[in-house]
């Protein structure tokens, strides 16, 4: 893991002018999430893998 910040965004599909939305931070190998509405609350870590599977398997719904 970086010790570096991590640079969190939204989805670009994200509604409600994306107030109400999971933010993400692409690193090398994991992937941070967080609640958008508490950003110096807990985030969770993934593997890129784990979330790239997790997202894949929205695609075409």
């Amino acid at each position: 893991m970086t010790t570096e910040s991590p640079s969190w965004f939204k989805s670009s599909y994200s509604g409600n002018g994306g107030a109400d939305c999971v933010e993400v931070a692409h690193t090398l190998d994991i992937v941070p999430l967080r609640d958008s509405k508490v950003p110096a609350g807990p985030s969770l870590t993934v593997s890129a893998t784990a979330f790239t599977v997790f997202v894949d398997s929205f695609k075409g719904r």
